[in-house]
């Protein structure tokens, strides 16, 4: 007589203990999932709401291209974004060659011994320490100690230092999620170290770096506290270029709109120039700083949005 299997006179409907529970935390989880996400997204579209309802009819050209004004009649935001983007542009070019470079050597060359981690958790805690702070120190050093003044130059190295950390943790993370087989690989075939990492280990993490790049310029783009304490101007009437005229030719002007010709020019950036509009009593000039916030809520989403998009294009194009 053939012995009958002891999991054939099981109940077919029986199921192991805990499944059900295991089944309802994990239906759970979508649920409350879904439902942080629809409320981030629920505050974020009321605040586009507020922002349209109040700054919304005053999103013209001639809001761009003027100067701010003691009259809301007459006021724009033509210096400060034209501030911003030399701001951002200094901070990028100090920012990430530092930023790349630093991530690859932590990751790649550095031995791993007590100070290399002090040096790791020294950055990882940097990422998180509050914008003014790095105002105060870019106030002692690079104004007071080094003397380079209220400048574009001074705004982008503090703005550099303050998403530093960000550029070296991104690069860290998108450089060790590259597998070891493809350093193995290139080292057998007699590579030599930085030809592996040049060929093969940064254009394979180059879209997580390019990611956490644009992310760090994004933060730097809002930040206001540490532009301030450095003593950014909150009214910038003019900018320091020439124009064209009978007396001064077109070159002439076009060539002193190049970035490093900014660099010793006093400035004026968005987020600056809406707290200056935000803490005068007319409530035109609250509607007017509503305005400067969708300008910038545009730019910022811009920027994420070309990073998701550089991303994909980047993972597509890599080869193996």
């Amino acid at each position: 007589m053939a012995v009958q299997d002891a999991t054939s006179r099981l109940p077919i409907d029986a199921h192991p203990p805990g499944l059900a529970r295991r089944h309802f935390a994990d239906r759970s989880f979508v649920f409350w999932g879904l439902a942080a996400t629809a409320l981030g997204l629920g505050v974020l579209a009321a605040l586009v709401f507020e922002l349209v309802n109040d700054g919304g009819r005053h999103l013209t050209l001639d809001f761009l291209f003027s100067f701010p004004s003691s009259s809301p009649e007459r006021a724009g935001i033509y210096s400060a974004w034209v501030g911003s983007f030399f701001v951002i542009l200094t901070t990028a070019a100090i920012s990430i060659p530092l930023g790349v470079a630093s991530g690859l050597y932590l990751e790649e060359y550095a031995p791993k011994n007590a100070i290399t981690s002090t040096i790791e958790i020294a950055v990882n805690n940097l990422a998180g320490v509050p914008s003014i702070i790095f105002g105060l120190l870019a106030l002692g050093l690079f104004v007071q100690r080094l003397d380079l003044g209220q400048t574009v130059l001074t705004a982008g190295l503090t703005l550099a230092l303050l998403i530093l950390p960000i550029v070296i943790v991104a690069t860290r993370e998108a450089v060790r999620s590259v597998p070891e087989d493809i350093r193995n690989a290139a080292l057998a075939l007699g590579a030599t170290k930085w030809r592996t990492t040049q060929d093969h280990v940064l254009p394979y993490a180059l879209p997580g770096v390019v990611t956490g790049v644009i992310i760090g310029l994004s933060r730097a783009l809002g930040e206001t506290a540490p532009l301030i304490v450095i003593g950014g101007l909150s009214f910038v009437p003019y900018l320091p270029i020439l124009t064209p005229s009978d007396s001064i030719p077109l070159a002439e002007a076009a060539q002193s709109w190049l970035p490093w010709n900014w660099l010793d020019k006093g400035y004026s950036v968005l987020p600056i120039q809406m707290f200056n509009w935000t803490s005068r009593p007319q409530q035109a000039f609250i509607e007017l700083a509503a305005t400067a916030g969708l300008v910038l809520l545009a730019i910022t989403l811009l920027l994420n949005g070309w990073a998701i998009w550089l991303r994909y294009r980047l993972r597509k194009n890599i080869r193996w």
